[in-house]
């Protein structure tokens, strides 16, 4: 049976809030929840920025039962590998065993602030497929020493390592990072619904491994006022990765999207309170062998009314078609 997640979107709401709204998510009997990495908000309206990794602490232990996942970090320019390692383990530690470690190879809206400039793709990849060995060979215990292309690793170690080993997941977006994520990840993260992507997951190594997708929605009772917020919060998310990944900054952002207009946001994205448009719109991903699916709730304002809305409709309707 697919399951439903809950994404704690660090862009659109404070950390504190970010934090009891997972734990009305597990209330609501949401199956697990991710969270997503950045330095920066995708368009000025969003306004936030938390960091991912206090958050994720604090919700570990303000939680109980629902799994917590990256979605996505990146391990290369922000964050040296080794460092993203022990943050993973400690989180494991600090939930129990509820934590996955979704990697990514990141986007410049981000990864610019550390001042290394902007790689192309292919370097991209390289530089992640080396942060996965070293991230993996931390996890296996033991002192490391690593000279790659891109990393130099000396002498580290991870003194407080899980009882269980953390599942790393990479995300995919074409050919060369779905076998990436097939030969080295333990299971694939993608936002968008292709059934190649998983092909060439398995093709590389991936058969059989979990595949967790994500979208965003806009419930609202009045479904203009869904539309209205989805086209100011989220109009940036039909670019496509291609364009996402290389963008600046909110600015930026802004201008790629001037002419985007609200209909052609409702089109992609489920607004308002009907759970068919929902169960139409999220099924692409359960036909694509998607086994779990992350839910975006576009709004800060409007996570509470969505969470009883999603508890006693949405999750329903969806687990039970």
């Amino acid at each position: 049976m697919t399951a439903f997640g809950y994404t704690m979107l660090c862009e659109q709401a404070s950390p504190d809030q970010l934090v009891r709204d997972v734990q009305s998510a597990e209330r609501a009997g949401f199956d697990f929840s991710v969270i997503s990495d950045h330095y920066a908000p995708w368009l000025t309206s969003q306004g936030h920025s938390g960091y991912a990794w206090s958050i994720l602490g604090a919700a570990a232990q303000a939680t109980e039962r629902i799994p917590l996942m990256t979605f996505v970090t990146c391990p290369t320019m922000r964050y040296h590998p080794a460092v993203v390692a022990q943050k993973a383990a400690t989180m494991q530690i600090l939930s129990g065993g509820r934590f996955r470690l979704g990697l990514g190879a990141g986007e410049n809206l981000n990864e610019h602030v550390a001042g290394r400039g902007w790689p192309m793709a292919g370097v991209r990849h390289e530089m992640l497929g080396e942060a996965v060995d070293v991230i993996s060979r931390l996890f296996d215990g033991g002192d490391v020493t690593y000279r790659g292309k891109h990393f130099d690793v000396e002498q580290a170690r991870l003194w407080d390592l899980p009882e269980t080993r953390v599942p790393i997941g990479i995300a995919v977006s074409g050919g060369s990072s779905s076998r990436l994520a097939g030969e080295k990840a333990d299971l694939m993260i993608a936002i968008e619904p292709k059934r190649e992507l998983g092909e060439m997951f398995d093709a590389a190594g991936g058969a059989g491994k979990p595949r967790v997708g994500q979208i965003a929605v806009a419930y609202d009772a009045d479904r203009d006022a869904a539309v209205k917020r989805a086209h100011e919060q989220f109009r940036w998310f039909g670019l496509g990765w291609k364009v996402n990944a290389d963008l600046t900054g909110p600015p930026a952002f802004e201008s790629a999207t001037e002419f985007v207009a609200p209909e052609q946001v409702a089109e992609q994205l489920p607004c308002g309170p009907d759970v068919d448009e929902y169960v139409r719109k999220i099924k692409p991903f359960v036909d694509a062998g998607f086994d779990e699916i992350a839910l975006v709730q576009i709004g800060a304002d409007a996570q509470d009314d969505f969470m009883g809305w999603a508890e006693h409709e949405l999750l329903p309707a969806l687990r039970s078609r």
